[in-house]
């Protein structure tokens, strides 16, 4: 307990600096160097900090406990270096996590002066972040954004995102006389030129790929489309087909083609090649013209468009279903509508790495909270949507030295062009969001978690309940993921209706679900028993090797229906618009604000 002279200290220092935040805000919103957006999340990181100083004086003898902690680390490293300027061997002071690749190279360790610099580097930053670990959390900066924000302070000013302070750059601007310093520069005057507004560095050589002729190939025809979507189906490649068609319901966040990127990974040539006639929903990219689209237009004119347009095209009165991430929070919310109908057009879903409950939103929990959101509204309101590129640099800020400080050192410092990857191109092929849904999403599902309330959230004039969907499940999530954290999916899976399978695959959000039998990778957990508790599910799974595909077809087999003769697009009555990919993915976020 402080005394009442040191608490009204504290209590008038929080008030000042809650009204300098708002003033900044406000103040960076009117003059249009950032958005509303931006300057809301420069107020929580300053919320942050500030829960981090405030501490400082609520708690003086916790804060001088971690303080001798960095004394006695600075003492020790002082040791070090009088050791190894004295030809000495000694063990350092403190070593880079397993993980960490940035201070991987021979420089960092071979010159005196860069190896202390790692190490008091990581020293402070660690002893920065054993604080935040520390601190009570404030209204408006829980434990989590203090922990993220250090974080994010930690690795923005490590040594090697700077020239000076790079040795592996140094060595290369004298090697090449200062070439990669000419190419980083003119890498970075091209990101700022694609971007101009939402700076994101490149993370893949764009020039390597094109939607339509090395990504997205697998042959078909788009048969259907209206505002929100175009509907894609594949021409077979065998003689028969299961009889029930598949939809496949992509995320709205990125463009569908993620499950058919090269032939060698494409989720939907594997399919078609199993004999399944399948369709494929790719999402228009949003503008200013879709503001008032909402979540309910994704159901009725995304996914139940698509139920009808496929019973036209096939005279299947029943399908199998697939949703992926937000397509399968999608997908659930439109079989829950669909029960409470009486209505049952769909014989089987499967999930992959789909949120339902949203208690444990994963890494994106930094960014839910009512301040957040409700500045992030105004801003869609205004504009009418959500950029893509934000959404984009949002992501990659949960696994920043990953996804943005690599890529700058490379590409900045070293001038190396980036690499030719597939599924990084995707990442970076963003699509927009319309304000209300957006908001909607955010607010009911991420914030307040109505979706797995019985009859707390009403979509398309109906309250709808997820345990009234009965009909068999598959839930696949990846160990590694953090976005929809599989512990997360899991709590979606009980609360889902029906017969539930519940499988583990090893890797992340991406490479876990897009991992071809022919790689023999990751591997998969299976159970029998859907236990209470994930962490006993884990415990009592058979771990088996190689790509969740061909388990996920043996359990769809019994849904699939006979064998009937191969459908080809425009046998039925619905008549060929255009080849696929369509012409709705290939418009860029930029283009779709326009």
């Amino acid at each position: 307990m402080l005394p009442k002279p040191a608490e009204k200290l504290v209590r008038q220092f929080d008030e000042q600096f809650e009204q300098v935040i708002e003033r900044c805000e406000e103040l960076l919103s009117q003059s249009g160097v950032v958005d509303e957006t931006t300057a809301s999340t420069l107020g929580e990181m300053a919320n942050a900090y500030r829960a981090m100083a405030e501490n400082f004086t609520l708690h003086p003898i916790r804060f001088l406990n971690l303080e001798l902690g960095l004394v006695r680390n600075n003492a020790r490293l002082g040791w070090y270096a009088l050791n190894r300027m004295l030809g000495r061997e000694d063990s350092r002071v403190v070593e880079p996590y397993l993980d960490d690749r940035r201070f991987e190279a021979e420089d960092w360790r071979q010159h005196l002066a860069y190896d202390l610099l790692v190490q008091f580097y990581l020293i402070q930053s660690r002893g920065l972040e054993e604080w935040a670990d520390q601190v009570d959390p404030l209204p408006g900066a829980g434990h989590e954004q203090i922990r993220f924000y250090a974080r994010q302070l930690c690795n923005a000013v490590a040594p090697s995102n700077f020239l000076l302070t790079n040795p592996e750059a140094l060595r290369l601007t004298w090697e090449t006389r200062g070439r990669n310093l000419i190419d980083g520069v003119r890498q970075f005057r091209e990101d700022l030129k694609r971007n101009p507004n939402n700076f994101n560095v490149s993370m893949t050589d764009r020039s390597a790929f094109q939607v339509g002729e090395n990504l997205a190939t697998t042959p078909g025809k788009v048969v259907f489309q209206n505002e929100m979507m175009q509907l894609i189906q594949y021409s077979p490649t065998t003689e028969t087909v299961a009889q029930r068609p598949v939809l496949v319901v992509p995320p709205w966040i990125n463009k569908y083609y993620i499950l058919d990127l090269k032939p060698k990974n494409s989720l939907i040539r594997w399919l078609v090649s199993q004999g399944l006639t399948v369709f494929m929903i790719s999402w228009v990219n949003p503008g200013p013209a879709h503001k008032d689209k909402g979540f309910d237009d994704y159901l009725q004119d995304g996914v139940l468009a698509a139920i009808d347009a496929i019973e036209k095209a096939t005279g299947e009165k029943t399908i199998n279903a697939i949703g992926y991430c937000i397509g399968g929070t999608l997908l659930a919310t439109t079989l829950a509508w669909l029960a409470k109908k009486g209505r049952k057009p769909v014989a089987s879903a499967t999930y992959l790495t789909t949120l339902l409950d949203f208690s444990h939103p994963g890494g994106i929990g930094v960014y839910i909270n009512p301040h957040t959101i409700d500045a992030l509204c105004r801003h869609m309101d205004r504009k009418g949507y959500l950029d893509g590129r934000n959404i984009a640099f949002t992501f990659n800020l949960l696994r920043e030295n990953d996804l943005f400080w690599s890529f700058w050192t490379r590409s900045y410092l070293k001038g190396e062009k980036p690499p030719a990857f597939d599924i990084l191109y995707w990442n970076t092929d963003s699509t927009n969001l319309p304000a209300k849904m957006h908001c909607f999403y955010l607010r009911e599902m991420y914030l307040h978690n109505r979706l797995v309330e019985p009859d707390a959230l009403t979509i398309a004039g109906e309250p709808i309940d997820l345990s009234a969907i009965d009909l068999p499940a598959f839930f696949l999530s990846t160990r590694q993921d953090h976005i929809a954290k599989w512990h997360s999916t899991y709590l979606g899976a009980k609360v889902h209706g029906g017969d539930v399978r519940f499988v583990l695959a090893g890797s992340g959000h991406i490479a876990g679900v897009v991992n071809p039998p022919t790689k023999e990778k990751y591997g998969y957990w299976v159970n029998d028993h859907f236990e209470e508790d994930p962490d006993h599910w884990l415990e009592a799974a058979e771990q088996r090797p190689g790509s969740w595909w061909p388990h996920w077809l043996e359990w769809i087999g019994p849904h699939l229906g006979p064998q009937v003769a191969a459908r080809e697009p425009g046998d039925g009555a619905l008549e060929v618009i255009e080849d696929a990919p369509g012409s709705y993915v290939l418009k860029s976020a930029a283009e779709a604000g326009r």
